[in-house]
């Protein structure tokens, strides 16, 4: 009885493991069931193989499971009672039993129901179908050999199936009830689990409240004196610090609306405030804010705003400038020498629709590979060793990924160890005023930075304003914010006070703090509106609230206030405000608000901004000179190994030098790619002026293709695209071109790749060439047949197939009359041509020769460039070949 209690109490332990539990539970609901039939058995005389195997069933089972449980192999254990109930136990009850007239046929519906149970995944699926293969061979073998089946007798047979189905039937209903006692409580469990975490939640986010704004009642009036201060200062050096000591509050403001962030976002409550602002008051206070700390850094900090931003946008003001700070903050803080680059500009646009495009680059530290998956985990710092002694909390890219996707945008990182990072970030908002911002407010050579200090903007002298707060250093700040104003101030530390001042005074507009002892601002607000006698029931009424956030914000308009000001108060805010609110005709001076130019950020010109999309490739793509530069096409250069060294292709060495070097040195020549890190430096330099590379490579089924090396290198950036242009020379440089028009169109780097790979088949790419010697050396063409060919005095024609460089066409006799012939053959080919562009592509050839081709070609094409073929490319072909390169219509 003791061991049945046991059992009871651990499958009924909520502690243990749940698939513990299920295993003992159905293990020993087996074992009494094995045990009712094995009573029956003796009792009726079965078979003596029958009851031995019903016995070793009863004895073996729980030896099972106690040495699986208690060696947590409950998976394993499970398999093997599987296996030997499928291919032990049932065979024996089945053929000593009876066969297809005794009670064990029901046993195979019981164990069905166990091994479905026990078993896990694809185990449970193998146990089900060994089952059924096992019962189709027993009845199988029982049909065609009877003999093996022990026979029943009548009586027998009802007596041994009743006590089946008692047993099978007692399984299952104690199988059932317990389970579902099981589930239940589990259920149970994880409903009270979940009540647990959301008072612990709950609880949190009262704590975090609270500390906030316990922690901006102080900086209030730290930030709120420092203002008045900030206004009246003379001394240029008072200035200077009572500007960094403004930047150091609301960097630490940040920091405290982090942490309180961070709890409402991993809770699921932060909710976003959509509202309009202007797209130029929104940057440049978020600039201003960061650029006394890249100062004191000695950082270049520069602001790169496209023209064309919309004047004015939908969004959350606010958590999109808290994006911005983060990742500034964070470039501010790793980057030791250099820069930092704030790039602004506007994505694709549908009706009001726009994607903004906010990218934030630096020179610092840079990220390691293997740090990059855990970079917007929550307080967690990546590489802690080398950051140790960098001030965070680790909360600001948790903060930002988040943020991020709850607006529905999308955040991009490219990092290289060491040389620095880059982070852009897409925001999907909608337009409010589609002017753009123009190049006035850019002007070139300005340091732009909107007032950090408030100005007198408006003066009211019959204006009266109570504010109502308990502590009495946010009142002394609020009465100096406002002492330019010339507005009557009366000032009171509690709700009671207050609605002695509203029925002795009329005011037009009142401050009302939020927590206050014995009466808060929303009960203190609903008695002055209801007030008997009182002579301020349609007075404006203004939240002062240490409280921020959404809820807090719908909470005061519910409640009939008229604004809402978050401390720390700002003197702009709390005037921009009152001025909103007070009645005109009180207003006898208001003065616009000037925007103040200092040396803090710098606006680039439109010449140096970044682009969208940048298009590289490497110097096997023959491009006319003046089309690199019109589309300021990057290159990297592949490499030249010759005795003297290695050189840069088409840098420090030239095709025609090299060439002439060739035919007087038999030395072998080796033409290679750049390698992954070169590749990773130059996509890191390319990052810096544009947020996107399409990266467009020679065939990689050339043998000196750098696609691979580009496409390792392109791992560790998240806005690299790797192109195989499946061509070679100027093949690959036409797509080059079609690629850089389509980003000078506004293309997407995921647009660009696309067609390009569309016109891959489009582009017609072959070349004659006098002799294959240097393709034999190159390794491209075996030497047997180019030994053959070059013997028969023949001028092979060069296509590439599938990315590989076969012989298509082969001209014969001299070689001026071969090359005439396969330009004549390429002039018919192209008639159904895109007539746009023809490129001639050249190796050791004589001008008057070149010259007299583009004659011949120019009837037949608008445009025709004449292009030496690189270092890399003439090494494998030779002198005196040539090229004809043009797109299908």
């Amino acid at each position: 009885m003791k061991v049945i209690k046991r059992i009871i109490t651990i499958i009924q332990d909520s502690e243990r493991d749940f698939d513990e539990r299920i295993f003992l539970l159905l293990t020993a609901l087996s074992e009494l069931a094995v045990a009712m039939v094995l009573v029956g058995d003796i009792i009726t005389g079965e078979h003596p193989v029958e009851i031995i195997t019903l016995l070793g069933t009863v004895i073996a089972n729980p030896i099972i499971v106690f040495l699986c449980l208690k060696w947590h192999k409950v998976d394993l254990g499970g398999r093997l009672i599987s296996v030997l109930v499928i291919f032990v136990i049932m065979p024996a009850v089945f053929f000593f039993g009876g066969g297809p007239e005794g009670g064990g046929i029901l046993w195979f519906t019981y164990c069905s129901i166990y091994v479905g149970l026990l078993a896990k995944g694809s185990a449970r699926k193998v146990m089900l179908v060994l089952l059924f293969v096992s019962a189709a061979l027993d009845y199988a073998l029982a049909w065609y050999r009877p003999e093996w089946v022990y026979p029943h007798e009548k009586g027998i047979f009802y007596i041994d199936s009743f006590i089946s189905v008692l047993a099978v039937g007692v399984f299952a209903y104690f199988m059932v009830r317990f389970q579902n006692n099981l589930y239940l409580s589990e259920s149970e469990r994880a409903k009270r689990e979940r009540e647990k975490a959301e008072r612990l939640n709950a609880s949190q986010n009262a704590f975090f409240a609270n500390m906030s704004h316990e922690i901006r009642t102080p900086i209030n009036t730290i930030l709120g004196l420092n203002e008045v201060i900030l206004k009246d200062a003379v001394n240029e050096e008072v200035r200077e610090d009572a500007e960094n000591i403004q930047a150091s509050g609301k960097l630490l403001l940040t920091l405290i609306n982090d942490i309180l962030d961070i709890s409402k976002l991993e809770s699921g409550q932060m909710k976003l405030i959509l509202s309009e602002f202007k797209t130029m008051d929104m940057l440049s206070d978020t600039a201003s804010m960061l650029s006394p700390r890249a100062r004191e850094k000695k950082l270049d900090f520069s602001v790169d705003i496209s023209p064309e931003l919309p004047t004015a946008l939908i969004g959350d003001e606010i958590r999109i400038q808290q994006i911005l700070i983060n990742l500034l903050n964070n470039a501010i803080k790793y980057t030791k020498e250099g820069r930092v680059e704030l790039s602004v500009r506007a994505g694709e646009k549908s009706g009001d629709a726009i994607n903004m495009v906010f990218s934030v680059s630096d020179t610092g530290k840079g990220i390691k590979k293997e740090d990059l998956p855990y970079l917007f985990s929550a307080f967690k710092r990546v590489d802690e060793d080398e950051n140790r002694h960098i001030e965070g909390t680790g909360l600001g890219l948790s903060i930002v990924k988040q943020l991020t996707d709850i607006m529905g945008g999308k955040i991009n990182v490219d990092s290289i160890y060491t040389k620095g990072s880059s982070f852009v970030v897409e925001l999907p908002l909608r337009i409010a005023d589609n002017g753009p911002i123009g190049e006035k407010a850019l002007a070139d050579g300005h340091r732009y930075r909107r007032g950090g200090s408030s100005s007198n903007s408006f003066e009211a002298p019959n204006a009266r304003v109570l504010i109502v707060d308990d502590n009495e250093s946010n009142l002394l700040v609020e009465r100096k914010l406002l002492k330019g104003t010339k507005i009557s101030v009366d000032c009171v530390l509690s709700g009671r006070e207050a609605l002695r001042k509203t029925l002795e005074n009329s005011y037009e507009a009142i401050l009302m703090d939020h927590l206050m002892p014995e009466m808060d601002g929303i009960e203190c607000a609903k008695s002055i509106r209801s007030q008997k006698g009182g002579l301020c029931r349609n007075a404006k009424i203004i939240a002062l609230t240490a409280n921020a956030g959404a809820d807090h914000k719908k909470r005061f308009e519910a409640a009939g206030f008229d604004g809402y000001l978050t401390k720390p108060v700002s003197g702009k805010d709390l005037k921009h405000e009152l001025l909103r609110l007070l009645p005109k005709n009180l207003i006898t001076k208001e003065e616009p608000g000037q925007d103040v130019l200092t040396d803090t950020v710098k606006w680039m010109r439109s010449d140096k901004r970044r682009k969208s999309v940048m298009i590289t490739t490497d110097s096997a793509a023959d491009l006319p000179e003046e089309l690199k530069e019109k589309y300021g096409i990057e290159v990297i250069c592949h490499k030249i190994r010759t005795r003297e060294g290695c050189f840069r292709d088409g840098k420090e060495i030239d095709a025609r030098g090299l060439l002439e070097y060739m035919q007087n040195d038999p030395f072998p020549i080796e033409t290679g790619p750049a390698g992954v890190e070169e590749h990773e430096v130059f996509f890191a330099n390319g990052l810096s002026r544009a947020e996107n590379i399409v990266h467009i490579s020679l065939s990689g089924g050339i043998g000196h293709s750098g696609y691979r090396a580009a496409l390792d290198a392109a791992a560790s950036f998240d806005n690299v695209f790797v192109v195989d242009s499946s061509q070679v020379s100027s093949g690959q440089g036409l797509l080059v071109i079609e690629a850089a028009r389509m980003a000078e169109k506004g293309l997407s780097a995921s647009e660009i790749q696309n067609k390009i790979k569309e016109l891959i088949p489009k582009i017609h790419m072959s070349f004659i060439v006098d002799k294959l010697d240097f393709l034999m050396r190159s390794g491209e063409f075996r030497p047997l047949l180019g030994r053959f060919l070059n013997s028969l005095m023949s001028h092979p024609v060069l296509e590439l197939k599938k990315g590989k460089l076969k012989i298509t066409n082969i001209y014969m006799g001299a070689r001026e009359y071969a090359f005439e012939a396969y330009v004549s053959h390429v002039i018919k080919k192209a008639r159904s041509a895109n007539k746009e562009m023809l490129i001639i592509t050249y190796a050791g050839m004589r001008e008057e020769e070149l010259f007299a081709i583009r004659d011949m070609v120019k009837p037949s094409f608008d445009n025709v460039y004449l292009v030496q073929a690189s270092p890399a490319i003439s090494a494998n072909c030779g002198p005196n070949t040539l090229g004809l390169l043009y797109r299908e219509g």
